[in-house]
């Protein structure tokens, strides 16, 4: 009999550093499938470049597999035979065809009796289930190359069924002696097969082999560069960039420094690739469209000029396009027109994208679409684009490309006063970027989390969450992200009557570059700077803002930003002047979306008018702000709403719905309460959140406060009740 041990098992489960960066930490979990021990063991072996997430992360840790294989060793040939066979069943492709091979070769299954008091594996009426995944694969590498071929001719026989080509093929190549044109054309069939299916991971697999069994070095790292993109595709960014290494592929090269390297040189890579695919036929990303191959990647060169907020580089693309004849994604001509200061020829080149927003299509073009929509203020647009991306991706299997639609999603949903709503969906994308190695997209999606904590009042988390990603995105010279979270503190502090430090905040904002801020974000503050400078009697600079800002808002026409220039100039003028613009804002913003900002514009609407003692109106125009803060889950707002409001002599009741737990509660605050009411320990709450225990704690004793208990178990009954 063999005895049961477990080698990662323990009552110890070794913590990851503190210091580990987010994206590198999930990923380890993720290839560490979850087992602490494993992951500990990983991270020790990292190197300097792999723990700052700059290199791919190693596949397996090699100490813990040493381990596995010598228990296996220890079982009985018979036992060992017929765990290889299931392992290679399911590693590294699942074939599901265990059953059927058992019945062909008329195997006796006694043996796994053994496996079963070793706690090794056990059998039930779908195959064999082993204890975890690093026993499989201890299973099936400990086998001899003689053994492993036997088991693979073996399934390939049995798979027959209608759908199972691809991976009869697969157990064909991994049975193979050596390089075999014949194989490895088969193999390349059967993962356009797989691809077309949206099973990206097989099509990774089978192409990755039929590079293997090529014999001709070119092709072997044209097929490896095909196999990068499909692991890419499948979410596995780590083996995507193990293997574009062995590849001379800078388009693909590109992409990955796009998604989490540095954006400027990810922005030379593309744009040269562009150049070299423009008179070439279609590459791996091809459509019918002959250049398709030179627009997508004019298009991924247009998110890293986005991203890095660099005004040349915009330039540089567009110059590209047009000397090459290829008509660009209409954001890289509208970014660059907008930026240069020519709004006519922007409005009409972002007008033109955001109408490439139908059902169905390329989800790269249908997220500039949702982005120009953006830039043009219309929020509907940008969401529905935005959403219909992320509809096209997940039906072609790229899951990859799912958190990058919900980066530009966050603008809409912040502006039109969801906060709430759009935190969880954003939360969620950013544990998808994480997971799949996304981590520069990560730190744009930790910025707009730090946007909506600041507006449902978690101040904490919206210095933690702002401080992590301008940090991340200055050290990857990531222009939007970095301008976005100073936004966030921004507007922190001006909801909080610290107008001297929003309004230091949102002119730094003016001088943006490469890495440090951005235009987009600079146009979007705008707004929020002049009240800032007008509350701490400091106007002149923002005097030109507005008068940028009330240009561009006058071209495109957006009723949003027309409302919001009108804003500007009640706040930059006086007396009676004052009233007709606020009144002139109010009629605009009906015909808009931004309802948030309509509220905000009737909070100082009802200031500007109780000053002017016309105390009915005031009346009216802060109770309907107050109402529309309440719902939105805006407490900075609220009170100050409040304030306004005993300063009339008017009663202002509490908080609505006092004896109601949500509306004691922030958001944040109440996720957290529930997650601790579930059992959840703060350092599983804080992995949940992706923000630090030291923030949990801090959230939990204000949950504690807000509530009037002390205890979790007092909490556990609380939420019992409601």
């Amino acid at each position: 009999m063999v005895t049961s041990v477990n080698p990662v098992r323990g009552p110890a489960q070794p913590e990851l550093g503190p210091s580990l960066p987010e994206g590198v930490r999930v990923r380890i979990l993720r290839t560490a499938h979850g087992d602490r021990r494993a992951a500990a063991e990983l991270a020790s072996a990292l190197t300097e470049r792999q723990l700052t997430g700059l290199d791919p992360l190693p596949a397996q840790p090699p100490v813990l597999l040493r381990a596995y294989r010598q228990e296996v060793r220890a079982l009985p040939d018979t036992t060992r035979r017929l765990l290889l066979l299931a392992a290679a069943d399911q590693y590294p492709v699942d074939t599901h065809a265990f059953l059927r091979a058992v019945t062909a070769a008329r195997l006796d299954t006694r043996p796994l009796v053994t496996a079963e008091v070793a706690g090794v594996a056990h059998a039930t009426a779908g195959g064999i289930v082993f204890r975890d995944p690093w026993t499989r694969i201890a299973a099936y590498e400990t086998a001899s190359v003689t053994d492993r071929r036997a088991v693979h001719l073996l399934l390939a026989r049995v798979l027959r069924g209608e759908g199972e080509s691809p991976r009869r093929s697969w157990h064909r190549g991994a049975a193979a002696l050596g390089p075999s044109r014949r194989l490895a054309a088969e193999l390349r069939v059967a993962a356009h097969t797989a691809r077309t299916a949206g099973d990206h991971a097989l099509a990774c697999a089978l192409v990755e082999r039929a590079a293997a069994l090529s014999p001709e070095p070119s092709e072997r790292a044209r097929l490896l560069a095909r196999a990068a993109a499909d692991a890419w595709r499948s979410g596995d960014a780590d083996r995507a960039r193990r293997l574009v290494a062995a590849t001379d592929d800078d388009a693909l090269g590109g992409l990955l420094a796009l998604r989490a390297g540095n954006a400027t040189d990810a922005f030379d890579a593309l744009l040269t690739a562009a150049v070299r695919h423009a008179d070439d036929g279609p590459g791996p990303a091809r459509t019918d469209h002959p250049q398709h191959a030179a627009v997508h990647l004019l298009a991924r060169a247009t998110e890293a000029a986005i991203y890095t907020g660099d005004l040349r580089r915009c330039r540089e693309a567009a110059a590209v396009a047009d000397r090459l004849g290829i008509v660009p994604p209409g954001t890289l001509g509208g970014l660059a027109a907008a930026f240069e200061g020519r709004y006519d020829d922007a409005r009409d080149l972002l007008k033109a994208a955001a109408g490439r927003c139908g059902p169905g299509g390329d989800p790269t073009l249908l997220i500039h679409s949702g982005i120009a929509a953006l830039m043009l203020g219309d929020h509907t647009a940008a969401a529905t684009a935005t959403v219909r991306a992320a509809a096209s991706a997940r039906a072609a299997g790229d899951g990859v490309t799912v958190p990058q639609a919900m980066e530009f999603r966050a603008y809409a949903d912040f502006w039109t006063g969801r906060p709430k709503a759009a935190e969880a969906a954003t939360l969620e994308a950013l544990r998808q970027a994480y997971t799949t190695g996304q981590d520069n997209g990560a730190c744009h999606l930790q910025a707009a989390l730090a946007m909506f904590a600041a507006v449902t009042g978690d101040e904490d988390v919206c210095r933690e969450r702002a401080e992590a990603a301008r940090a991340y995105a200055l050290a990857r010279g990531l222009g939007l992200p970095a301008a976005l979270a100073l936004f966030a503190l921004a507007f922190l502090d001006l909801s909080t009557g610290r107008f001297a430090a929003s309004a230091a905040r949102l002119r730094a904002l003016a001088g943006f570059g490469p890495g440090h801020g951005h235009r987009a974000i600079r146009h979007i503050a705008t707004p929020h700077y002049v009240e800032a400078a007008v509350r701490t009697g400091d106007t002149r600079v923002a005097r030109a803002a507005h008068a940028d800002y009330d240009h561009w808002a006058r071209t495109v026409r957006s009723p949003d930003d027309l409302a919001l220039s009108a804003r500007c100039r009640a706040l930059l003028a006086s007396g009676a002047e004052a009233v007709e613009h606020y009144r002139t804002a109010l009629d605009l913003h009906a015909s808009g979306t931004r309802d948030f900002e309509r509220a905000r514009t009737e909070l100082l609407f009802g200031g500007a008018l109780r000053r002017l003692r016309h105390r009915t109106e005031a009346r009216d125009r802060l109770h309907s702000a107050l109402e529309a803060f309440e719902h939105f889950g805006s407490p900075q707002c609220a009170a100050a709403a409040r304030t306004e409001l005993r300063v009339l002599g008017e009663p202002v009741s509490p908080v609505r719905g006092a004896d109601d737990l949500v509306a004691r509660l922030t958001a944040q605050q109440l996720m957290v309460a529930r997650m601790a009411a579930d059992g959840a320990t703060n350092r599983e709450i804080a992995a949940r959140l992706l923000l630090s225990p030291r923030t949990i704690d801090h959230h939990l004793r204000g949950v504690f406060a807000r509530l009037g208990i002390r205890s979790r178990i007092e909490l556990v009954r609380l939420l019992g009740e409601r």
